[in-house]
């Protein structure tokens, strides 16, 4: 690999980060302190309905904070979501907020904190380093392990009916994210699978992106996390109430978002967001789908790095073999995880036709704040052949 380690760059994370089992019942005395007496709670019904936010809301109240509730945070979240969150936010005129849920509650909440912090237009916010702030105090709490969103300056949002745009700033790092591994022992198997390939997904890119800010933190962060994720993805999908597997993923996802959010994904990503916009697949799932089709594709340009994390992930693969043997197993490991861990491994078997692959090739095109990080450059006819490969 070449030697980085003394270029220029920079690394922006969350500056306060708590992992404990059973840390959410002191959030109010953990939180208030920064975010005042008037919280703007933002989370999804699913979560309401099987009552793991309540224990949030019932710390935050027994600390004598006056919550606002807005529940309505739907996968893929829109932008008329996003200002109907405002807007409640607004009315109860509150000091702070608080994200509980998965990384689509996570990222309506930043973009929430924004906009009642600073009143900005949000047409002016998309991109990268676009938003100024200020923004209101805000905490996170991740209830999957997956989108390593409490530490990431990264929100994406629909609008319209397919587009994704995102908010790319160090303005949205939350103050506070609080990790507690009992607020992920619920997640079903399927959705602690695709959460947690996820999360393997942005340490890979992470470690391999082209960035001219992949810096030695991030790619420490990404092996780290690739050792804690690659150990208890099976175990914690397996076995739901298994603590420590479940610790250790939540850990690792937040390890690859650190990771991530300063040496920034690339064309698995961007192929991916065509998946979950067009045909609502949820993001993770997306992920694994095209990854070891990508990787393939990266790896004339990329061996020598996938190499170099293949045996973080997987501590059984030969490490005196070549690069490309090694990197080629790393692929076919990856692919298999997905097998094993029941997901789909076809875009077929998710519905989507051979007859919109040239559609979502031009829609992955336009993801280019993605697509230039990637190791080697991709072509709308390469993501094509990858989503026929995929297919």
């Amino acid at each position: 690999m070449t030697n980085t380690t003394y270029l220029p760059f920079s690394f922006h994370t969350t500056p306060g980060i708590i992992f404990e089992c059973g840390v959410t019942r002191r959030l109010g005395k953990i939180v208030s302190p920064r975010l005042g007496n008037r919280i703007l709670s933002v989370t999804d019904p699913g979560l309401r309905k099987i009552g793991l936010a309540e224990g949030a809301l019932e710390a935050l109240e027994e600390a004598g904070v006056a919550v606002t509730v807005f529940d309505e945070v739907e996968a893929d979240p829109s932008r008329a979501t996003l200002m109907k969150a405002v807007e409640a936010g607004r009315a109860a005129g509150v000091s702070g907020v608080v994200g509980l849920g998965g990384g689509s509650s996570l990222d309506v909440a930043k973009l929430a904190a924004l906009l009642l912090g600073s009143g900005e237009d949000l047409d002016e916010a998309w991109g990268v380093a676009m938003a100024k702030g200020p923004r209101l105090p805000l905490a996170l709490v991740p209830t999957t392990a997956g989108t390593g969103s409490e530490v990431t300056p990264v929100s994406i949002i629909t609008v319209g009916e397919e587009e994704k745009r995102g908010v790319s700033s160090p303005v949205i790092l939350p103050d506070i994210a609080v990790l507690d591994p009992e607020l992920t022992v619920g997640l079903p198997p399927a959705i602690t699978a695709a959460t947690g390939i996820d999360a393997m997904v942005h340490a890979i890119e992470a470690y391999a992106s082209k960035s001219p800010n992949n810096n030695p933190l991030s790619r420490m962060l990404a092996r780290e996390a690739l050792r804690l994720l690659g150990a208890n993805i099976e175990r914690a999908v397996s076995d739901g109430r298994d603590i420590e597997a479940r610790g250790a993923m939540l850990l690792g996802a937040m390890l690859a978002g650190q990771a991530f959010a300063n040496s920034p994904v690339a064309a698995v990503h961007a192929l991916a967001y065509p998946i979950g916009g067009t045909f609502h697949v949820p993001h993770g799932l997306s992920n694994a789908l095209v990854l070891p089709h990508v990787l393939r594709f990266n790896a004339p340009d990329a061996a020598h790095l996938y190499a170099e994390i293949a045996c973080h992930a997987f501590p059984h693969l030969a490490r005196d073999e070549g690069n490309q043997a090694l990197c080629a197993a790393f692929i076919e490991e990856l692919a298999a995880l997905s097998r094993k861990l029941g997901l789909p491994t076809r875009l077929r078997e998710v519905k989507i036709g051979e007859e919109h692959l040239e559609t979502m090739a031009r829609d992955a095109m336009k993801q280019t704040r993605l697509l230039v990080n990637n190791p080697r450059e991709v072509s709308e006819a390469d993501a094509l052949a990858i989503y026929r490969a995929a297919w």
